[in-house]
């Protein structure tokens, strides 16, 4: 299993000190959320690199240990399952960059200097490269065969876009008070619910979207 006594650093400006085990809880975390929201989250590519070092250290551990002795297969079973994790986590958000390719690089753009990428690098990359690739393969297959006034698209009108308003379940980490459910309207007034600490729901994407990516609550 992960070695709760090996610490890493983890965070970009607080340097906050995590164990392997409070790294694999996070990326365990990340990855049901990812799983469950119906749009791209923030990448936690910091959180897949620790674990994949904590796995290459596991990997050098087992190699001293002597020949039969039984936590070889225990320690095998947990780097496997960690490992699945990661290309579970990865190939998830590949999945969706695949599908909403425009909405999520248009929002790239529009992104504040102050804003946090929900890309790493290597996701912008392939987000680029797949849109460039799309669109060649569109244009040599099927728009060069169409009359001239409907051989362009209107990717704005036209791409996919994730289901904001789909439901999901989740769990409240910290309790927050006056959580706009659904804004007013002409036969409704305005729902706010107060989400308690450890409590479970099942609601609208979009209220709780902001409360996922702060940590508030997460998915189940």
């Amino acid at each position: 299993m992960a070695d709760e006594n090996d610490v890493e650093d983890y965070g970009s400006d607080d340097e906050v000190e995590m164990t392997a085990a409070d790294v694999l809880q996070k990326l365990e975390e990340a990855w049901l959320n990812e799983k469950f929201a119906p749009d791209l989250l923030e990448t936690k590519v910091e959180l897949v690199e620790c674990m994949l070092e904590q796995i290459q250290q596991m990997e050098e551990n087992l190699k001293r240990c002597k020949k039969g002795d039984f936590r070889i297969i225990i320690h095998r079973m947990e780097i496997d399952r960690i490992r699945y994790i990661i290309s579970s986590y990865l190939r998830i958000r590949l999945c969706k960059i695949e599908q909403f390719v425009h909405h999520i690089l248009e929002a790239e753009l529009r992104r504040g200097d102050e804003e946090t990428s929900r890309l790493s690098n290597d996701e912008f990359k392939f987000a680029k490269d797949f849109t460039e690739n799309l669109e060649t393969h569109l244009k040599n297959v099927t728009l060069r065969h169409m009359p001239r006034n409907l051989q362009s698209i209107d990717k704005d009108k036209t791409a996919p876009r994730p289901n904001m308003n789909s439901y999901i379940f989740f769990k409240v980490n910290e309790s927050q008070q006056g959580v706009l459910v659904e804004e007013e309207t002409d036969e409704h007034e305005n729902e706010v619910v107060n989400l308690e600490k450890d409590a479970q729901h099942i609601m609208r994407y979009k209220p709780v979207s902001t409360l996922l990516l702060n940590g508030a609550v997460s998915l189940i």
